[in-house]
């Protein structure tokens, strides 16, 4: 039987997950009851989102030309924030099917996405999808796919996912145009890994791609990178439903239950041999994934000195994390302790949105309240003694007197935009240091731009501000190029003449007096006035640039006096006086989630 692998890749929103459903409705691998929106998408949150999060790998059958192909395809995440993902399902494939929706055109990631596909030697087949739509230009469309991708116009297969046109030629041109999988080169099994998850009652289900060899149920195997052994329990494929078989052999996709405990004993990228006939030499995997936003969680309710308002919150927190990275082993963690927040832990995450889902999905799934501090990114720190540390928290910061340079990312960005926002964009990219390097004509009235920004300056509200200039129609990707020497000073922000770890920064020193007087005016907001005045400050070292006062609350404790001599309510006052000053010195302020949230702000 006639074999392809290949994924379906695009930009976000582009119609990945609607053109899967048509594949499986036109594959009958799914009834007309069975059906439904997103169907491969399985967690609530990508179907309240309508993104993909996971990469979810499918087997189904199809009649072309009186032979059955046995098609595996892998839906993908669009979001730059998971290109991870895409980057791992592809290299279990020959070929993929490159979405554009024919309203929308190319967009940023379409293009990241194309290219990662050419890098791993696909064969790629362009869509036009949402042509029923009466905004649709195809044509158009499709010009712009020959003049950026350099993909053939007239290769082009125009299918509207939402009626199911075209999706029959899809198929055809799917099973014609896209390679077979490569011959064995060996008889010893040789599978690769591209996802697992975790399950409780069967523990850590491996979903993997065969590209030398046969595994078969009872077969004792073993992980070449781990070192590992397991036996084989159970084989089988999503068709969407999960189905039992006896045996997978090569070039054939599957997933693999064998009483694993934890997900520390898989590595995605790892290739599974037979543990009595071992292969010479392990598949080429992937790179580990880098993190390059970091924040910390902590308990909701506890206190300062770790102690939390619920017994075992801290407890709960750890349990919810270690239970969802056994699903995502994309972010890392470790403990961390404040003083203003308790213990908690230090999160590494591949962007802004995966660090978004991953808050809401322990919150969901783990059933805990989070408080989650700003978001910074990783430096480089050269000391003077010619050692490198790498610091994710502005807290670590060596003292400076230690410091001889602070390095940090940059990245080389590219935005799809209407032409007519090209100014606004250029003075936004300006404002955060960014370093123009071209500018390229996408159609007549799209460009592509090209700049290397500092990532710390696009973490937070950049797209949010590039959405806005352009009205919705603007796209970005980008990814890490080097990390690069800058004056970067950190700075500290103190509240009632204490330091607040979690609210200090690392800035370009140009902007540092700037950026914390922005900071302090919205924590003077946030934060709730006390019976005593308390001075909010931001700090470079020991010398104070920036200072608000958030004035105390006054009783008037001389509104019984309505009579008698004015020492009566002076001894009052003074008495009050006295009281305050205490207060001062022993009372704490407690700074709410909002306040830690402020930091995010950029002062425009």
């Amino acid at each position: 039987m006639p074999v392809r692998n290949f994924s379906i890749i695009a930009h976000i929103d582009h119609g990945k997950s609607t053109l899967a459903d048509r594949l499986l409705q036109a594959t009958n691998a799914v009834s007309e009851r069975e059906a439904k929106a997103q169907l491969l998408d399985s967690m609530d949150l990508e179907r309240e989102r309508g993104i993909t999060i996971k990469a979810s790998a499918v087997t189904v059958y199809h009649k072309h030309k009186g032979e059955i192909y046995q098609l595996n395809f892998i839906d993908t995440p669009g979001h730059v924030d998971f290109a991870y993902e895409v980057s791992r399902a592809l290299t279990a494939c020959e070929g993929a099917v490159l979405v554009v929706d024919s309203t929308q055109g190319v967009q940023a990631q379409t293009v990241a996405n194309a290219y990662l596909a050419v890098a791993n030697n696909l064969e790629l087949i362009p869509v036009i999808n949402k042509i029923d739509l009466p905004a649709s230009q195809p044509e158009k469309v499709a010009m712009e796919i020959e003049s950026v991708l350099g993909l053939p116009a007239e290769d082009c297969i125009l299918v509207s996912a939402k009626t199911g046109q075209g999706i029959q030629e899809l198929l055809g041109a799917i099973c014609e145009r896209l390679p077979a999988p490569r011959a064995a080169v060996t008889t010893k099994l040789r599978a690769l890994i591209f996802d697992s998850h975790y399950d409780d009652y069967r523990g850590v289900v491996v979903y993997f791609r065969v590209f030398d060899g046969k595994i078969k149920v009872g077969d004792k195997i073993r992980m070449m990178g781990t070192g590992r052994t397991f036996q084989v329990t159970e084989l089988g494929r999503y068709t969407p439903f999960p189905t039992k078989v006896t045996h997978l052999d090569t070039s054939e996709v599957g997933y693999m239950v064998a009483a694993i405990k934890s997900l520390g004993d898989v590595r995605v990228g790892d290739t599974i041999t037979h543990e009595n006939d071992l292969a010479d030499e392990a598949l080429h995997g992937y790179k580990e994934p880098k993190q390059m936003v970091f924040c910390d969680f902590y308990p909701a309710s506890a206190g300062a000195d770790g102690s939390s308002g619920k017994k075992g919150d801290f407890e709960a927190l750890r349990e919810a994390i270690e239970k969802l990275h056994l699903n995502d082993a994309s972010f890392t963690f470790e403990t961390e302790h404040s003083e203003a927040l308790g213990f908690g832990f230090r999160c590494g995450f591949l962007g802004l949105l995966h660090m978004d889902i991953i808050q809401e999905r322990l919150e969901r799934e783990g059933d805990v309240e989070i408080v989650q501090t700003a978001p910074t990114v990783s430096y480089l720190v050269d000391l003077n003694d010619g050692t490198t540390i790498e610091i994710h928290n502005p807290a670590d910061l060596p003292d400076l007197s230690k410091v001889k340079a602070i390095r940090e990312p940059i990245v080389k960005i590219e935005i799809i935009c209407p032409t007519v926002n090209i100014g606004e964009l250029m003075k936004l990219c300006d404002t955060r240091r960014g370093i123009f390097k071209g500018q390229k004509f996408v159609s007549d009235d799209r460009q592509m731009l090209e700049y290397e920004l500092p990532l710390a300056e696009i973490i937070y509200d950049f797209y949010d501000k590039l959405k806005s200039i352009t009205r919705g129609y603007g796209t970005m990707d980008y990814e890490i190029k080097e990390y690069r020497q800058d004056n970067l000073v950190k700075v500290a922000i103190l509240v009632n003449g204490e330091p607040v770890e979690a609210l200090c920064l690392i800035c370009h020193r140009h902007n540092a007096e700037q950026r914390s007087r922005s900071i302090l005016q919205k924590l003077k907001a946030q934060i709730d006035r006390h019976q005593f005045e308390i001075p909010i400050q931001a700090a470079i070292g020991g010398k104070i640039i920036a200072r608000e006062s958030i004035k105390a609350l006054r009783k008037n404790v001389t509104a019984k006096c309505y009579g008698g001599d004015v020492s009566r309510k002076r001894k009052l006052l003074e008495k009050q006086k006295e009281g305050k000053k205490r207060m001062k010195t022993i009372g704490s302020v407690t700074i709410p989630q909002e306040a830690f949230m402020a930091v995010l702000e950029q002062g425009d």
